[in-house]
This record gives C-alpha cells, structure tokens and sequence, in this order.
C-alpha cells in the first residue's frame, strides 16, 4: 500500500475517533496539530477531499470541518478490526458468577447483564430472552393457582424452564389436571417444543373421542401457553439517560428511535435476517429498513443459554466508541453460551 493510502487511513481513523469523542465536525487543521503533525495542512486537505470524494465523510457548511457518512463508519470499523480482537472485557468473571449465582433464575441474570452492557457502553441495552421452541420438553407442570387461572411451568431437558399463566375458562379438577398433565408427559415428553407446537399437539386432539372434552380444552390451553412462551421478548434497559447524547436533541428524534425499539417483531427479524457467522453483528443506516433511522447503529450477537439461542445488543446513534462496544457484546455473549453449557455449568476459563 502507497504512504498516501496509509496516510488517508489514519486520517479517516483520527478524524472519526476525534468525532466520536467531540461531536464536532474536524478540521484539516485539527488533524495535522493533534495527530499528523508530519504532514501539512494542505496534504490534509487533499486526503480529506479524497475521503469526501469517496463518500466516507462530508462536510455539511463550506467553511466547516468534516464528519463520517455510514460508508465512513464502516470503513472504519474495517480499519480497526485488530483492535477490536485484542479488547477484552475486564470484567468477564464477574459476569460469570452471576450466571452461576443466578442459574435457577435465567431472566434475573439476564437482567443484570443488561444492565451492566448499558452502564458499560452508555447507549440502550436489550436482551432478548432464549428461543425455547428449538428446545426439548423434559417436563411439565401445571398448577391451579385461583379457580380460573392456570400455571404453567415448562421445564427443558437443557434445564431451563419457563413459566406462563392462562385464564381457564372451563372447570377442571385437581384430580383431573393431575390425569391430564401425566398423560401429556407421557406422549410429548422428549419431543422438542417446535414439533410438539407444529404438529404433535394437534394429532394429540385428532385422537381424543367427543367425550374427552376437558382433555381437548387443556391442550388448546397448552398450544396458546407454548406460543406466549416460545417467540423471542425483547427487555430493553429502563435507564434513559442514553437520550442525553446529542443526536437526541429534537422530540422528532426520540420518537423516531424509541418507535423503532417498540417494534420487537420487526427487530427480532432484522436480526435473524443478518445473522452470520460472525461473532458481533453491526446494522446501521439503511440496513435498518427506516430511512429516519440512517443515523443509528444495532450492535448484537447471538448467545446460548443451557444450548437455547438469545440476542443480546444495543441501540444508539452512529457516533459510538466502537472498539470498546464491538468488544463488550461480544465477550458477554461467549461467556454467556461457555459458562451455561447445555445442562450444565461450568466454572472452566
């Protein structure tokens, strides 16, 4: 590579670094006293031309300094990936006592951990809960808990249970909810829930005479407890002080932004549709499907719990410390799917 390529790197590098950190556009000037100071003003002035030419940054006033396009932000995420592989998460074990602490209680360990992705990275943390239909049924419970409502305790072979309560709307003894839940166990025990939810439950119905109608109820009642459970929830982090950074200056904005959050479905999609073989994935701008939205950025990476899959990420706008998040999602992640092997824990290092 030529010295002025290198140079132009570095340029673009230092420019977005300076911008990340200032929120103000960056001056030729500024580039050549504070980081190049081998290099004159004019050369900086030609590399930033030639940069601006490229479309990885703009200058929004003729007299002002430049700022990073999403082509320039990708570009420089590019140019760091070695730092990024060599950024720990200086907490890693803390981390991995909460998940041993809180074992029993998956929810209240992701909890944590999305609180402390939010105080690390000061943007918008989410964790969306484990997809429990690529599971496997190792038990159920089910339990009255007032004469028209129901508990449903679905507990995995990986050892992670889920928990729903249903409006009963029909009467059904202990005796017989004791009969039920045996016979259920018996014939869908093993099966993994996707199969039970597509398939298995509706043969179970199929087959059952006119007169097992309480039986016929339950297991409706169990097709709706198995969907409320099985889609992804999304939990965002309740802390709003990432709406003090500047790109949030305007109602218009924030009503933008928190929109989008609240349309889990349409996030949920975005990334599976995105999902590789990477271990951090990075939308930003368009990539988004809201041209309103060309100025935030989702960092997120796919997790296991106990061998059932998660997200974990953020959301914040375009002009984030990179390094330090990319690292961050990515470390909680793989401590997250090493510490909870399926069926297991494991203290291992």
């Amino acid at each position: 590579m030529k010295k002025s390529e290198i140079r132009r790197q570095k340029v673009l590098k230092y420019l977005i670094e300076d911008y990340i950190e200032s929120f103000e556009p960056v001056s030729s000037g500024l580039i050549c006293d504070k980081y190049i100071p081998e290099a004159s003003s004019a050369t900086i002035r030609i590399d930033l031309s030639k940069l601006e030419k490229e479309n990885l940054i703009f200058q929004a006033h003729t007299s002002a300094g430049r700022v990073p396009t999403v082509k320039g932000y990708r570009r420089y995420i590019k140019l760091i990936e070695n730092e990024i592989a060599e950024t720990k998460f200086h907490n890693l074990e803390f981390l991995r006592q909460i998940l041993i602490r809180n074992y029993k209680d998956t929810p209240l360990a992701l909890h944590y951990i999305m609180q402390l992705l939010a105080k690390e990275t000061d943007q918008l943390s989410f964790v969306a809960e484990p997809e429990i239909s690529l599971g496997y049924l190792e038990k159920l419970d089910v339990f009255k808990i007032t004469d028209d409502k129901l508990i449903f305790v679905i507990s995995l072979d990986s050892g992670l249970d889920k928990t729903v309560i249903l409006k009963c709307d029909y009467d059904i003894t202990e005796q017989q909810l004791k009969a039920i839940v045996r016979y259920i166990n018996e014939r869908l025990a093993g099966h993994r829930i996707y199969d039970i939810q597509d398939n298995l439950l509706e043969d179970l119905v199929e087959n059952q005479s006119s007169e097992n109608a309480i039986l016929k109820l339950f297991l409706s009642e169990l097709q709706n407890a198995l969907t409320e459970i099985s889609s992804y929830f999304i939990h965002f982090d309740g802390n709003i002080s990432f709406l003090e950074q500047p790109e949030f200056d305007d109602k218009k904005s924030i009503l933008t932004f928190l929109g989008f959050i609240q349309r889990q479905e349409h996030l949920v999609n975005l990334m599976k549709k995105h999902e590789s073989n990477s271990e951090v994935h990075i939308l930003m701008g368009e990539e988004l499907g809201q041209p309103e939205l060309a100025n935030c950025t989702l960092i997120f990476a796919r997790y296991e719990i106990f061998g059932v899959p998660g997200y974990l990420g953020l959301v914040g706008p375009n002009r984030m410390n990179y390094k330090k998040n990319i690292s961050i999602i990515r470390d909680i992640a793989n401590i997250i799917t090493q510490t909870t092997q399926k069926g297991m824990l494991t203290t291992v290092k």
